[in-house]
Parts: C-alpha cells; structure tokens; sequence
C-alpha cells in the first residue's frame, strides 16, 4: 500500500515514518502504513499537537490520536488528582469552577469525590426538571381523563409538587453554570478524549449542553400548572 502522510500544518516539513525520517508534526496515516509510535508530544501552538514519532503504532493508539485531531486546546480540560498540600481539595473545586465559567465542551474530573458530588448534582437537578415536566402533566391531562368530580384530587397534588420542584430548580439549579452540563456515558466521544493520560480509572467526564429548550418547556408547564390550580382552588372554595 502506499504510504501517504498528511501533515495538520503546512508549514512544517515531514517525511512518512516509513522512510526512517523523523515527522516533526502530528501526521495521519492509513492502518495499512506502519506509522510511528507517539512517545513525546509537547504544544508548539494553541490548538497544535506535535508528536515525535519512532517505533510501531498500535491500532488503540491510533485510534486515539485521530480522535484527539477533533478536539481543539478549548474543547477539553482535565481537572487533574494532584495533591500539592492539605488545599488539595480546595484546589480541585476551584479548577472545576473555573473550568465552567470557561465554558469548555468537556470537562474530565480525575478526583473521584468531587466528582461523584459533581455527577449526584447534575443528577439531583435533572430529577427536579423531569418531576416538573411529568407532574405538571398530570396536573393539566388528568381532568381530561378523569370525571370533573374527582379529578382535582390528583390533579392539584400534581400541580403543587411540579410547582414546588420549578421553584426549587430555578432557586439552586437554574443559574449555576454545572446545570449547563451532563455526565457524558457515550463510549464513542469518551474514546475521543485523552481519558489514556490519567491515574484514575473512573474519572467523570462532564459535556456541555445547551439547555435554553430544556428550561422553557419545564417553566413553562409549571406556569399552565399554577394557573389551573389557581382556578381550581378558586372554584372549589371561592364559589
């Protein structure tokens, strides 16, 4: 097969490794080539990886270094377990916070205790959204489905506890900026990270998304919830 090597920037000279000349940037090749293995890397510029490459390269490898060529120097930050003193932990809540105030796409946690506080917030907080969404339903549907007689009688609970779930979501939830993001479990885009790099095994990864929709649908149906309860309540007790 013949052996093509292209090279992420033009400015630089490279041969193909099959010529047992050193490529001085991050080259990519087809299985069939026997390209070199990536033992160093370092950044000659943002959003540029170069890597030395000398010896064979596995399939695993790779792989991995054609999915990082997706993933740009602001796409990703790790939050790395490295304890540097007894404010370790300190230190570790502050990347994190400065890492979603940047906005980054990913955000990889290698400690694994804020890391689980993180992934059990995130997860608190979709709850209170989807129990908003799915009791102010069956506040507005169930006098559609069950006699006027009787349908309050689940139907303000339900408007009440959708309520009561908004409020609590736009009081702890809706402004801070870890609701914008959710635990990433994909296989494929977890494989596009440079997950290889870390001590943990577990480490959570964090994907920014955007949850304008997500926010409007919930706000709104618990806004058609209050209303019916408000003319409920007024024409069960006020009439």
């Amino acid at each position: 097969m013949k052996q093509i090597a292209t090279c992420l920037s033009t400015s630089l000279r490279h041969t193909c490794p099959s010529r047992k000349a050193q490529c001085r940037c991050l080259c990519v090749l087809p299985l069939g080539c026997q390209p070199g293995s990536a033992h160093r890397r370092s950044r000659l510029s943002p959003g540029l990886l170069v890597f030395i490459l000398s010896g064979p390269l596995s399939v695993p490898e790779f792989s991995v270094i054609v999915g990082m060529l997706s993933l740009s120097a602001t796409d990703c930050y790790i939050v790395h377990e490295i304890y540097n003193g007894e404010n370790a932990q300190d230190q570790f809540e502050y990347e994190l916070e400065q890492a979603l105030e940047a906005q980054y796409k990913y955000i990889v946690i290698e400690p694994t205790r804020i890391g689980d506080e993180t992934a059990r917030w995130i997860t608190v907080g979709n709850c209170l959204h989807k129990t908003t969404v799915l009791a102010g339903t069956a506040c507005l549907f169930t006098p559609l489905a069950l006699p006027l007689d009787y349908s309050h009688y689940i139907s303000l609970p339900a408007g009440v506890l959708s309520l009561a779930c908004c409020t609590l979501y736009g009081i702890s939830w809706q402004f801070d900026p870890c609701c914008k993001y959710q635990v990433e479990y994909d296989a494929y885009r977890l494989s596009r990270l440079p997950l290889h790099t870390l001590t943990s095994s577990t480490p959570v990864v964090l994907v920014r998304k955007d949850d304008l929709h997500r926010k409007r649908l919930h706000n709104t149906i618990a806004l058609a919830a209050l209303v019916y309860c408000v003319k409920k309540v007024y024409e069960l007790y006020a009439v």
